[in-house]
């Protein structure tokens, strides 16, 4: 968090990209290597138009996107890890989460 003299409190918040890297297996959800989508903004999730992302392949990824959004400390594991697998085993979607920007966020506008 940090906090000028002059105004509200802010967090530093990543805006994030999650995009298909490879598919092992067989897409039977239709998704391709290089779909994505962006969470900017803490909060705001956008696809793409035209495109999709399937349900289960987000679910997979929602867990781990808040901690991405924040600094990490030295030597935490989520530092060096950002790829998710998505639950169907016929399939094997692997994402990566990057981190696309960095943007201070007035505290009080977080939940």
């Amino acid at each position: 968090m940090s906090e000028r003299s002059d105004e509200q409190p802010t967090t530093d918040v990543y805006d994030l990209r999650v995009v298909v890297e490879r598919i092992e297996g067989r897409s039977v959800c239709g998704m391709k290597v290089g779909d994505h989508f962006d969470l900017t903004e803490s909060c705001r999730l956008s696809i793409p138009e035209g495109q999709h992302f399937c349900v289960y392949a987000l679910a997979a990824c929602l867990p781990l996107l808040p901690a991405k959004q924040r600094a990490l400390a030295e030597g935490d594991w989520m530092a060096r890890d950002s790829h998710v697998a998505c639950p169907d085993p016929d399939e094997r979607v692997i994402m990566r989460i990057e981190r696309t920007g960095r943007r201070q966020i007035p505290t009080e506008e977080l939940t």
